[in-house]
């Protein structure tokens, strides 16, 4: 996995409807990233095509919809993934705890720039 700027598109899995993009950049095992709502940060290892890691996440901006109801709801998540990585492409499967309640994801990871 190289060190950079990538984007990153979430999608909720197991029928839970939910979805987000931002960035992440990735160095030496840390990762920190966001997007217009919500800010990441964690670590990851890697190695031969594969990796896994950790990070948290916190609501940074209230969303404009006062209809909208974001499966985090202002709170601190933590979430776990593991996945695989290829030139400049990776994905991920993961599980996010929010609250008492487990969620699984899947993100795919395009590498932008160095960073």
């Amino acid at each position: 996995m190289k060190n950079g700027l990538y984007s990153i598109h979430i999608q909720m899995t197991d029928g839970v409807k939910g979805r987000d993009s931002g960035i992440l950049i990735l160095r030496d095992g840390l990762l920190i990233g966001g997007g217009p709502y919500f800010w990441s940060i964690g670590a990851y290892t890697a190695g031969e095509g594969t990796w896994k890691g950790h990070l948290s996440t916190n609501q940074h901006s209230p969303f404009a919809d006062p209809f909208a109801r974001p499966l985090f709801a202002g709170q601190e998540v933590t979430s776990g993934f593991s996945g695989t990585f290829s030139g400049d492409e990776a994905e991920v499967f993961g599980t996010v705890l929010v609250g008492t309640r487990s969620l699984s994801f899947r993100a795919t990871l395009k590498w932008l720039a160095d960073a």
